[in-house]
């Protein structure tokens, strides 16, 4: 070996060495400051943290020059001015044992030091015991002495040419224009939370954003989302439950038609803060599955109000994130509340230009009577909501609006009217049924609402008896089938018991199918080909490896189970193509009166179609 390659550890060694201050708040940093919106976070965070009632924005090229943040807000005394821009100062947490109880935006200490340690930083502040303001400006490691300025009560921070003094990081930044859209993120998100704030955000002197203070969590969510959206989005009330555990909820739900390939409609608040969270949004899915496809996701806002001794906040640097003591809690109050909304409200597409566009017909059904309902929940829940001089919740007033609202007679789970049967129907192209409402046109495909139905009717199978009703074969069917399958077929006896199917292997290479279920018998289904395609299935699933006990281990089972009746109600239901009688005819559009969720089949994919009076004068020009 060459001598030269050798190098002896014990003269190699490193010395250890305390990083100079800035350096340490420059890696900081790196975790708090990743672009100019994550300065624009902390810095509104702060501004609500303050009390603040408005909110001022401003940006440079996408704040990669100038961010801008002012606020109405309590202000910093002049003493203590040059504290708050130390490392690990703040004046949200005082002990350990406050970080398990986090009820302010921000609380880590080290935003300040961290945005001034990359950039050049001014900051105007003004309480209101003193008489003047205060500013002291800040490059690096070098901080001004603070002098007094004129200005008005609240603060008002300038922070320049981000990352200037780490060229590396600040070659990572995208276009102006992408930073400015992910500064408008998060200015929205911030202003949807927090509807009683007024704000504004403006890039290089053009608004963007301006919404005053005092709205209501609906009024702010459609002065940002678009006013037109008013009826596309059905009204989300609150839950309770035992044990102390309590979840108060308010949100605004997507029609299955706003659903998209991504969750970027979606829009989740934890106390006030934005976040990304994977149980509410298996929640949503969960609450809207059979109304959209599988791979789409449903456009929702939830607003979810917890004890903050309930929720750590502290688990990601950006503070996107959180972790539930009872994920199970929040999971089944969303679940829950999501499908009451969606339960009470017609759900029927109807055509027009822009699916985004406003319905013509109001979604729920007016409320009767003196009853507590979803508006007027909205209502004690928004001023149960943070306000602007405490950022604390009144966790009592929250309580009792949630006793008064379930003990109140139930406003959204009731459902609409049925439409008037109609007396004529047509058959088109034997795939398609039109007939009226009192509505407009109405346009049915007729196998994805007889799927539908036999999904219903096997799912209620299901539910009523443990097992769908199975019929006994006079003579065995033996089939083909290799070792693994029949391994695995002794694996999935908890789902063949639920189908009513009786299967066992005959030998090292058969299996024999001695019952099968009666509804796929008598729609003329095969059994053969069906077990083939369910073990297929459930080979790629891996639908025989799901273990016998545990939350988790039912949940996946639950899911295995309604696909596997997703494809028996497909190969039951009547086919496009196939000619139907006037009674038949009939019998489908009874069935979709009866039936829960008759606007979608298992697979989300819409039944009905309707074409409104209004749009149909529209499109006449007669309107």
């Amino acid at each position: 070996m060459d001598s030269t390659l050798h190098t002896d550890v014990s003269t190699a060694r490193p010395e250890i060495r305390r990083l100079p201050a800035l350096v340490a708040n420059q890696i900081a940093a790196g975790e708090v400051v990743e672009r100019p919106a994550s300065v624009v976070k902390e810095l509104v965070d702060n501004a609500l943290d303050a009390g603040a009632t408005r909110i001022g924005v401003e940006l440079e090229r996408g704040g990669i020059e100038l961010i801008r943040v002012t606020d109405d807000g309590s202000g910093i005394p002049p003493e203590q001015l040059p504290l708050a821009l130390a490392p690990h100062a703040t004046s949200k947490i005082e002990s350990a044992e406050d970080l398990t109880r986090i009820g302010t935006m921000g609380f880590r200490g080290e935003a300040l030091a961290s945005i001034a340690s990359v950039s050049r930083l001014s900051i105007r502040s003004r309480s209101a015991d003193d008489t003047s303001a205060s500013v002291i400006d800040i490059e690096g490691d070098t901080r001004g002495e603070a002098r007094p300025e004129a200005g008005p009560v609240g603060t008002r921070v300038g922070v320049r040419n981000l990352f200037f003094n780490t060229p590396a990081r600040r070659r990572f930044l995208r276009t102006p224009q992408t930073e400015q859209n992910h500064c408008a993120d998060i200015v929205r998100d911030l202003a949807l939370a927090h509807p009683g704030v007024g704000f504004t955000l403006s890039c290089d002197g053009r608004d963007l954003i301006d919404v005053p203070p005092g709205q209501g969590p609906r009024e702010r969510a459609l002065a940002l989302l678009g006013a037109e959206m008013d009826e596309a989005y059905l009204e989300v009330s609150a839950d309770a439950y035992d044990d102390d555990r309590t979840a108060a909820i308010w949100g605004m739900a997507g029609l299955p038609e706003l659903a998209r390939q991504n969750t970027k409609k979606q829009h989740i608040f934890i106390n006030g803060r934005p976040v990304r969270d994977k149980t509410i949004q298996h929640a949503l899915k969960e609450a809207y599955r059979g109304l959209i496809e599988p791979g789409r996701h449903p456009a929702a806002l939830i607003m979810i109000q917890v004890d903050p001794a309930s929720v750590d906040v502290n688990v990601h640097p950006a503070k996107s994130e959180v972790r539930f003591r009872d994920s199970g809690v929040v999971h089944s109050a969303v679940l829950r509340s999501v499908k009451a909304a969606l339960a009470g409200a017609d759900l029927t597409p109807s055509v027009r230009e822009n699916p985004w566009a406003q319905r013509s017909v109001p979604p729920v059904a007016p409320s009767a009577g003196p009853a507590t309902t979803g508006e007027s929940f909205a209502r004690e829940f928004k001023q149960a909501m943070p306000s602007t001089s405490s950022p604390r919740l009144d966790y009592g007033a929250t309580r009792e609006a949630i006793e008064r609202f379930e003990q109140a007679p139930s406003t959204v789970e009731t459902p609409l009217p049925q439409a008037r049967r109609a007396e004529k129907v047509l058959q088109v192209h034997d795939s398609f049924l039109v007939t009226q409402d009192e509505q407009g046109l109405v346009i049915i495909d007729q196998h994805a609402l007889h799927e539908r139905a036999m999904f219903q009717k096997l799912l209620d199978g299901i539910e009523r008896m443990g097992a769908l009703e199975s019929q006994g074969m006079l003579v065995p069917l033996v089939m083909d089938a290799p070792g693994d399958r029949i391994e695995m077929l002794e694996s999935l006896a908890w789902l063949t018991e639920a189908l009513g199917i009786e299967a066992r292997a005959l030998g090292p290479g058969s299996i024999g199918v001695s019952a099968f279920p009666t509804l796929l018998l008598e729609r003329g289904v095969e059994a053969g080909a069906f077990m083939d395609e369910l073990l297929e299935r459930a080979d790629a699933e891996g639908w025989a490896k799901i273990g016998p006990s545990g939350e988790s281990a039912a949940s996946m089972r639950e899911a295995a189970l309604h696909e596997v009746l997703d494809m028996m109600s497909c190969k039951a239901a009547i086919k496009a193509g196939d000619a139907m009688s006037q009674s038949e005819l009939e019998e489908l559009l009874a069935m979709r009166e009866r039936i829960e969720r008759s606007s979608n089949c298992p697979h989300g994919r819409p039944t009905t179609i309707r074409m409104t009076i209004a749009e149909l004068e529209r499109r006449f020009g007669r309107s």
